[in-house]
C-alpha cells in the first residue's frame, strides 16, 4: 500500500471513533476513494433483497440517490455481488453499465467506459458494493486492485460503526428470517415503497413518526392530495409493537354510502339483498393490528357516530347482528381536509374529530421539500427504465432545473405521473429506440397550474382577532397545548405525563424539544 494510500486512511479510520452523521461518514468516504482513484464517479450500495439501494454517490447525479437497482436487470451489479474481491471490468465491455447517463463529467458524454467495483462485507455476510466509474477509457487500469479492497474494508468497517451506533445490531438468525418472509412479500417488478428524502422538512417528518410510532396513539395525517400519507400511515405501522399484525386500509370516499357501514363492521348473512353469508369488516381484519382510513373526511354522520363507538371501547356489531365483538386496533386517518372548518360548519361530529385527532401529523408537501424533487425523480426514472427496457433513463440540465422550480400541485403523485409520460414523449416518433433517453425541460412540459381565486374570507370575531395558521403551526400550537396541560396536571413530572399521553418519556421529551418547551420546562433529558 502506497504511502499517499495510507495518509487518506488514517483520517477515515479516526473518523470510526468519533460521532458522526451516518451520511457525513460515507460522504468523507467517497470523498477519500475519488482523491486517490483516477475515477469520476464512486458510490455506496446497500444490498436489501434483489435490489440495490444508493446510500452516498460522488460524482453522479442527485437522482442517483433516489433509484432502486434491481440486481437482476443489472448483470454488472450481478458480477460485482457473486465476486470474492474487486473486479475491474474490460473497457470494451458489451454489458451496459447501470450508470450511463448519469456521471457528471463531460459535457454530452453520456457512457462510462469504464468501471470496477468491490463487494462489502459486514459480519462475514454480503452487504453490498463500492463502485468506480470512469468516463475515459482505460482511466482504472492503473488502481491497485488492493487499494480498492481497502476502501471496500473501510466501508465495511464504516457500516459496522453505524449499525452498533444505532442499535442496529440485530441478532443474525431471526433478522434473516424477517428478511426472507419481507422479501417473499415484496417479490414484485417494482421495488417496495418507501419514505425518502433529505429535507428538513421530511427529516422532520420522519423524527415525529418515530416519536408517535410506537405508541398506541390514535394519528391524524392532514396534508394534500398526493403527499405519500398512505406511506407514512405504512412507516407508523412498521415503527409499531403491532408491525408483525395486519395494517388494512379503506379509502372511505371509494365506497357508496350503503356499504361503507358493511366494509368496516362486517354483516351477517341476510342482513340485506346480496349478503349470502357473514363477512367480517375491516376492523375485525385488523385486530391486533392497524386500519388506515383514508378520506376520513368523507364518511356522513351516521358512520362517524358508530366509528365513535368502537374507537372508545373496541366493540362493534356486525351489519344485522345483535352480538357484539371486542377488537383491539390501532386507528390511522388521513384527510386533505380542514377538518376544524368541517366542525364548524356541521359537516362533521366535534367528538369524532378529537378521537382521531390525539395526534395530528402534517405531511409537507413536495414544494417545501427542495431537492428531495430530484431524489424521488430518480426513483421513478428507475422504475420507467426498467418498464420500458432501456439502457439509461436520465434527467437533462434543463429537466432538473424545471422539476425544482415547479410548484408541484399534485406532489409525488404528479411527479410520478410525470415522469412516466415524459420518457413515453422522449421515446415518441423516433425511428430507433437510443440506449440511453435524456428527459429535456420540453419533454417534461410543465405548465403553471390554473389557480382559481380565493373566496373573500367571511369576516367574524375570531378572524379578525388572530391571523390565519398556517396547518403545520397550528398542529404544533394544538400539539404543545396537549404537553403543556399534561405537564401541568402532573406537576411537571415528565413520566406521568408521558404515560397520560401514551408515549415513551424520552420520546415525549424530545417532542417538547422539538416543540420549543426545553427552556420553559427544564427539559434536560
Amino acid at each position: 500500500m502506497t504511502k499517499p494510500m495510507l495518509q487518506a486512511l488514517v483520517p477515515l479510520v479516526d473518523d470510526l471513533a468519533r460521532e458522526l452523521p451516518d451520511g457525513e461518514r460515507y460522504r468523507r468516504l467517497l470523498e477519500a476513494v475519488r482523491a486517490l482513484l483516477p475515477c469520476d464517479a464512486a458510490a455506496l450500495l446497500r444490498l436489501d433483497g434483489g435490489w440495490l439501494v444508493p446510500l452516498a454517490v460522488d460524482g453522479l447525479s442527485r437522482d442517483t440517490l433516489g433509484r432502486r437497482f434491481k440486481v437482476d436487470e443489472h448483470p454488472r451489479f450481478k458480477l460485482l455481488l457473486a465476486a470474492d474481491g474487486p473486479t475491474r471490468f474490460p473497457a470494451d465491455s458489451a454489458l451496459p453499465d447501470p450508470y450511463d447517463g448519469l456521471v457528471e463529467g463531460l459535457q454530452g458524454q453520456l457512457e462510462v467506459h469504464d468501471c470496477m467495483g468491490c463487494p462489502v462485507q459486514v459480519g462475514e455476510q454480503p452487504w453490498g458494493l463500492l463502485t468506480l466509474d470512469a468516463l475515459g477509457k482505460e482511466r482504472l487500469s492503473a488502481v491497485d486492485l488492493g487499494d480498492l479492497q481497502a476502501f471496500a474494508s473501510l466501508a465495511a468497517a464504516t457500516v459496522s460503526v453505524v449499525q452498533r451506533m444505532e442499535g442496529l445490531a440485530l441478532r443474525v438468525e431471526d433478522e434473516r428470517q424477517r428478511a426472507d418472509s419481507y422479501r417473499a412479500l415484496v417479490a414484485e417488478k417494482t421495488a417496495p415503497p418507501t419514505l425518502m428524502g433529505h429535507s428538513t422538512a421530511h427529516q422532520r417528518l420522519l423524527e415525529e413518526i418515530a416519536v408517535v410510532g410506537s405508541s398506541a396513539l390514535t394519528v391524524l395525517l392532514l396534508g394534500e392530495t398526493g403527499v405519500g400519507k398512505e406511506l407514512v400511515a405504512q412507516a407508523l405501522h412498521a415503527a409499531s409493537p403491532r408491525a408483525a399484525r395486519p395494517l388494512v386500509s379503506l379509502n372511505c370516499a371509494a365506497l357508496p354510502e350503503t356499504l361503507v357501514e358493511s366494509e368496516l363492521f362486517g354483516h351477517v348473512r341476510g342482513a340485506f339483498s346480496g349478503a349470502v353469508a357473514d363477512r367480517r369488516g375491516k376492523f375485525e381484519l385488523a385486530d391486533g393490528g392497524t386500519l388506515f382510513l383514508d378520506e376520513v373526511g368523507e364518511l356522513s354522520l351516521a358512520v362517524q357516530a358508530k366509528l365513535l363507538r368502537v374507537l372508545q371501547g373496541g366493540q362493534l356489531q356486525r351489519l344485522g347482528s345483535d352480538r357484539e365483538h371486542q377488537v383491539d386496533v390501532r386507528v390511522i386517518a388521513a384527510t386533505n381536509r380542514d377538518l376544524a372548518q368541517e366542525v364548524r360548519a356541521g359537516r362533521f361530529r366535534a367528538d369524532f374529530y378529537h378521537r382521531l385527532s390525539v395526534y395530528p401529523l402534517v405531511v409537507p408537501p413536495l414544494r417545501e421539500r427542495g431537492h428531495d424533487v430530484l431524489m424521488l425523480a430518480g426513483y421513478f426514472l428507475e422504475q420507467n427504465r426498467s418498464r420500458l427496457g432501456l439502457g439509461g433513463l436520465r434527467l437533462g440540465a434543463g429537466a432538473q432545473a424545471a422539476l425544482l422550480a415547479h410548484d408541484w400541485p399534485g406532489n409525488v403523485r404528479e411527479l410520478e405521473h410525470l415522469v412516466g409520460r415524459s420518457a413515453l414523449k422522449a421515446l415518441t416518433g423516433l425511428a430507433k429506440r437510443p440506449r440511453i433517453v435524456s428527459l429535456t425541460a420540453a419533454h417534461l412540459d410543465l405548465q403553471p397550474p390554473p389557480r382559481a381565486a380565493a373566496p373573500a374570507p367571511a369576516a367574524s370575531e375570531e378572524t379578525a382577532a388572530a391571523p390565519a395558521l398556517d396547518l403545520r403551526t397550528s398542529m404544533e400550537a394544538h400539539q404543545r397545548q396537549r404537553i403543556e396541560a399534561s405537564l401541568a396536571r402532573h406537576h411537571g413530572n415528565w413520566a406521568s405525563a408521558a404515560r397520560e399521553l401514551g408515549l415513551h418519556r424520552a420520546n415525549l421529551v424530545r417532542l417538547a424539544k422539538r416543540l420549543g418547551l426545553s427552556a420553559r420546562r427544564g427539559v434536560d433529558a
